[in-house]
């Protein structure tokens, strides 16, 4: 009897209740969930960059950066926009100024955007009679019109490191009204009379002779006629293109006096300072379109 209470005051198994077993078993399942979903967010986040990558690429194929202008940025959709522009490593504050500053002239000086740039230590006002656009250091553009159009895509490209940025010329504002001379190519309109007085001589001439029978061929008042056809229309060009270029000339001298006489409805710059590099958000791609729309 004594050794048999003895067998039952025995030290409990390891399978009884209160065993170490099965909480190492709980923690052991704990950790191997912890291992899957640190792998499952790596195999994630490597599919994530393999599209990326894709995107990538097929965007810089789609895309002429060297000629990208309002078209090509109101063409490219919001996906396309985070795979093209790596927010890393754009550009920001008085260096990104200093970069649009000088690219907006430079465009400016080859007539390429119709606009005045005024400049402080914290943003740039580009105006013209087509609207205004703010640049603030962060990269955002406020602004409405065909200047903000313009304006956005050189903010997108001079806040990348990659695109070079050409020194302006001296002389890179828009010219004075009185200075626009009424037409251009006039050596090409004097050729062209040359070459139209000619016909026109030609086809009198034929015409004449055989009016006074000095040629009796039926061939000499066709081509004569054909001679002053030809001779009437070419002047008419010469006509059309010298009234075409004294309206255009009209056009932008008209365009120059509004923007010499600041009657412009434009914001004023102010002293506020901006935000610093690492608040800045990227340039605003999406504010693109609903501009477009409107």
């Amino acid at each position: 009897m004594d050794s048999s209470a003895d067998g039952d005051d025995t030290t409990p198994t390891s399978e009884e209740p209160g065993g170490d077993t099965p909480a190492g078993t709980a923690a052991d399942t704990e950790e191997t969930a912890d291992n899957e979903k640190a792998e499952t967010d790596t195999a994630d986040a490597a599919e994530t960059d393999d599209e990326l990558d894709e995107l990538r690429a097929t965007v810089e194929e789609k895309y002429d950066f060297d000629d990208f202008g309002p078209a090509e940025m109101a063409q490219m959709s919001g996906d396309e926009w985070e795979a093209a522009f790596d927010p890393e490593t754009w550009i920001t504050g008085e260096r990104l100024l200093d970069r649009v500053e000088a690219d907006l002239k430079s465009k400016i000086a080859a007539r390429e955007i119709f606009a005045v740039v005024e400049r402080d230590d914290n943003q740039l006002v580009v105006y013209a009679d087509t609207g205004y656009a703010v640049v603030s250091a962060d990269g955002t553009v406020e602004g409405e019109g065909g200047v903000r159009r313009d304006v956005e895509p050189v903010v997108a490209m001079c806040s990348m490191e990659e695109y070079e940025v050409s020194a302006p010329p001296a002389d890179y504002e828009l010219p004075s009204a009185d200075e626009v001379p009424e037409q251009t190519g006039e050596f090409g309109n004097l050729m062209i009379q040359l070459i139209a007085g000619g016909q026109v001589i030609g086809g009198v001439a034929l015409l004449g002779a055989f009016i006074l029978r000095l040629v009796e061929t039926v061939v000499a008042p066709v081509v004569g006629g054909l001679f002053l056809i030809v001779g009437i229309g070419l002047f008419a060009l010469v006509a059309n293109a010298r009234l075409s270029d004294r309206f255009r000339a009209e056009q932008y001298r008209s365009r120059l006096r509004a923007v010499e006489a600041g009657g412009i409805d434009r914001p004023e710059i102010e002293g506020n300072e901006g935000p610093a590099d690492d608040e800045r958000e990227p340039p605003q791609q999406a504010d693109n379109h609903e501009t477009e729309a409107s």
